[in-house]
């Protein structure tokens, strides 16, 4: 079973056989796609996004209307990976020290302790994030970033693997708050989940007349098989793929592009830029490829890249699309050969 691209920013499978099809690491991966499938209908390419972001120590950002399977997908893959997972729901009364613990006086020893925060977990789902003031969205920053929690003056280093899904409404309904353009880059990926067609609504609908329970994946078939160990030597064969001088070219070939497009006020950062490299390699492995090729780059582009570029206010008003400009920008850009 391999990957294959169906196109920039679309990620998709077919049943072949790969190089690697011997390494368990991957088999394991891609198992654990087919148990989220039990659970959560026509998100095959959402779920990809996760194992890739997981395979290059990275965060999600899940957007979508409400009631798209944004919270079942999370934890259905955490069951299937086995993984330790909290969920925070955002709320705008919600703390910083909610999140990230806070120290707690004990009357008895007379001393304070810390009360470790929901944080500190493998796979943390912070549930519509952009319902919470922006001051709460911060305190996630050093967590993502450097996978630990000071609290006075004390580091405590996260658990590993950590990766944190976070999922949020689209930013034109009433009461959200948009992510700073600090918080946004931290993610690695922003993964969009559109309505289903009709044939998977369909099969969403028959499940549940079958009787399927969301609260209850165990029921529905979602078992483990993969876990931290998998993805330890799953992340270590995606370091051994290789990515040629040409491969690097065109990743910041597109990456300067976004800087000089008329519809950018502000383009994608070298950060971006390694975000992208990384990725593509992650994405190369799964396909069960050694090596990183230009569709490889493309098909991550815009997961990649979306959430990393602001528009002028002149093309927001003219009703332009992120992706819209990416896509034009993918197109334009010289592809190595």
């Amino acid at each position: 079973m391999s990957e294959q691209s169906s196109g920039p920013g679309v990620l998709s499978a077919t049943d072949t056989n790969g190089p690697l099809d011997d390494d368990g690491a991957r088999q394991a991966l891609l198992a654990v796609r087919r148990e989220v499938a039990k659970a959560v209908v026509g998100q095959d390419a959402t779920v990809t996004g996760l194992l890739i972001a997981l395979l290059s120590q990275g965060h999600v950002l899940l957007e979508g209307v409400p009631g798209v399977a944004k919270t079942l997908l999370v934890r259905a893959l955490s069951s299937a990976l086995s993984l330790d997972t909290k969920r925070v729901q955002f709320t705008p009364d919600l703390m910083p020290g909610d999140i990230t613990g806070s120290l707690v006086y004990d009357s008895h020893t007379s001393e304070f302790s810390f009360r470790e925060g929901p944080v500190f977990t493998n796979l943390l789902l912070a549930d519509e994030i952009n319902r919470t003031p922006p001051k709460t969205q911060a305190s996630l920053l050093e967590a993502m970033e450097e996978r630990q929690v000071s609290v006075d003056g004390i580091s405590r280093r996260l658990p590993a693997p950590f990766l944190v899904a976070a999922t949020q409404n689209p930013v034109e309904y009433e009461g959200t708050y948009p992510l700073p353009e600090a918080q946004l880059d931290r993610f690695l990926l922003k993964l969009t989940m559109p309505l289903p067609g009709r044939g998977d609504e369909i099969e969403v609908i028959r499940r549940h007349a079958a009787g399927f329970d969301a609260r209850d994946l165990a029921a529905a078939g979602v078992r483990p098989v993969a876990g931290a160990v998998d993805l330890e030597r799953a992340r270590e064969a995606v370091t051994r793929v290789a990515v040629e001088p040409e491969i690097i070219g065109y990743i910041v070939d597109l990456v300067r592009a976004t800087r000089a497009a008329p519809s950018f006020q502000l383009g994608v950062s070298p950060r971006g830029a390694t975000a992208l490299l990384n990725t593509s390699r992650s994405w190369a492995w799964l396909s069960g490829r050694p090596f990183v090729t230009p569709d490889d780059v493309k098909a991550l582009a815009l997961p990649c890249l979306r959430h990393r570029v602001a528009l002028q206010p002149e093309a927001q008003m003219d009703g332009v699309r992120v992706d819209d400009v990416l896509g034009s920008i993918l197109a334009s850009v010289p592809v190595p050969r």
